[in-house]
């Protein structure tokens, strides 16, 4: 069983040294991935500066998920340089990779263990000693609400409680980049609240840079610094939101429309009439 629960608010304090000053959390410059004849990453290039959230849009298959793969080491671009934290990224960088943490859009996670037994052993992995790794799981568990389910077997969770143990797996360590892809997925509104209050927490006291890819527009409106707009494998827009808005002639718009005129897909008129016959 887990041991008392430390006060939520303590949550946002590093164990690991912040990065020096001058290096972004994150830095890709002229990634290229092809497979075969699909171009999925054409020579992309984007800063996740520490203590900012990134938001990461783009329509289906524009490649935001390789993207992030690739700034993760799990696929290997074919051209281009993905620094984190100052230090080049490579498949060997096991220290650096130890300072990320990731939520892929599906979660998989080792369904015959417990959810307890499960972030027990991402901690270990990370070199956790079984006190701290106590207090922070105890923290997140209590704080989205999975407090009394731990011991129970991770294959009879619903979508929603996986998408926590794998968000708690992801911040137990305390990393200084996050990598979340879809990272809000099946969270009921007050869970997804306090995710992204922690993860502006962590931005903004700890220094934590962190990429959020999202299709709902309104969440990437409200927690991102700046906004990354990618579409065809390619960075089509850069800038906060305001930006944006002035590069789309849309001033006082919504970050939807924004998107919708940046991207082409602004005119949906004739589709919903058509789909309304």
């Amino acid at each position: 069983m887990l041991g008392p629960v430390p006060p939520l608010r303590s949550m946002a304090r590093g164990t690991i040294p912040p990065p020096g000053a001058a290096a972004p959390a994150l830095s890709v410059r002229h990634a290229v991935k092809s497979y075969g004849p699909v171009l999925a990453v054409a020579d992309a290039s984007l800063d996740v500066p520490a203590g900012q959230v990134v938001g990461l849009l783009g329509p289906n298959g524009a490649g935001k998920s390789t993207l992030m793969k690739i700034v993760l080491g799990i696929v290997r671009a074919d051209s281009g340089t993905v620094q984190v934290l100052g230090r080049e990224m490579a498949p060997e960088a096991v220290e650096t990779k130890a300072q990320i943490g990731y939520v892929p859009e599906s979660p998989l996670l080792y369904e015959f263990l417990t959810g307890a037994e499960y972030l027990d052993f991402v901690a270990d992995m990370y070199g956790m000693d079984p006190r701290t790794r106590r207090e922070r799981i105890g923290q997140y568990l209590t704080a989205l609400e999975l407090a009394g389910h731990e011991n129970s077997m991770i294959s009879g969770y619903s979508q929603g409680m996986k998408q926590k143990i794998a968000l708690i797996s992801a911040l137990v360590h305390r990393p200084r980049l996050l990598v979340l892809d879809e990272g809000l997925n099946g969270l009921d509104p007050r869970s997804a609240r306090i995710v992204k209050d922690l993860l502006r927490s962590l931005a903004r006291q700890e220094g934590v840079g962190v990429l959020f890819s999202t299709h709902v527009l309104e969440i990437a409106q409200a927690i991102c610094d700046e906004v990354v707009i990618l579409h065809h494998g390619r960075v089509l827009a850069t800038g906060t939101v305001a930006e944006l808005r002035g590069r789309a002639g849309l001033p006082g718009s919504g970050l939807e429309e924004v998107f919708l005129s940046l991207t082409g897909t602004g005119d949906l008129g004739e589709i919903v009439a058509a789909l309304a016959r």
